[in-house]
């Protein structure tokens, strides 16, 4: 009989033993599931902080960029309105001059 109740106990034991080994198992595998959702999780919120970063930063190149081209601009116009002015400068006493270097070329100095 005391076989008996030690090959019912061992048996016991046994059961436990796979119970146990079920349950740790069980919760390794919870375990892996919960780290590969924190995992996907945070590579979801990198990449959108990833884009909203690159979304900002391109706009700010296309702001810089359009102020550039601006300046370009203003400065062309700038540019060709000085252009005109010295023109009109050099039209208006372009005939002095000529009558000043005529008037010294032809002058003897003895």
């Amino acid at each position: 009989m005391d076989s008996m109740r030690g090959q019912g106990g061992i048996q016991m034991l046994l059961s436990a033993e796979q119970e146990a080994q079920q349950i740790v198992a069980s919760a390794r595998n919870m375990k892996m599931a919960r780290l590969k959702q924190a995992k996907d999780e945070s590579e979801r919120e990198a990449a959108a902080y990833r884009s909203h970063l690159e979304q900002e930063y391109q706009t700010k190149v296309s702001e810089n960029t359009g102020s550039s081209g601006w300046n370009v601009k203003r400065l062309d116009i700038d540019t060709e309105i000085k252009i005109q002015h010295l023109k009109d400068m050099n039209a208006s006493i372009s005939s002095a001059v000529v009558r000043m270097l005529l008037n010294h070329v032809k002058t003897v100095r003895n």
